[in-house]
């Protein structure tokens, strides 16, 4: 393998995980800090939302789920309705 196809699959490779690790994000224009800590980093996620009426009948995949962002540095939880967007 060349030289340069060798140091493009690092680069590639070194983007990715950057790209799947902890980003900023912001919320309808709004840049996202943790209230707790003021960190700027976060792991993006998804959580359902259940509803008693569907878990009775056994329907939780029916159910929204919201997006949820875990602040980088002291773990706490912010929860979305809305999209978020990784900056």
């Amino acid at each position: 393998m060349s030289n340069g196809a060798k140091r493009f699959l690092k680069l590639f490779a070194k983007n990715i995980k950057v790209a799947m690790g902890p980003g900023h994000y912001h919320v309808n224009g709004i840049n996202i800090t943790c209230v707790h800590c003021q960190n700027d980093k976060f792991e993006h996620g998804k959580a359902q939302l259940n509803t008693a009426m569907l878990s009775f009948l056994n329907l939780d995949f029916a159910n929204r789920s919201a997006n949820i962002l875990t602040c980088d540095r002291c773990g706490f939880v912010h929860w979305f309705n809305k999209g978020v967007n990784r900056v």
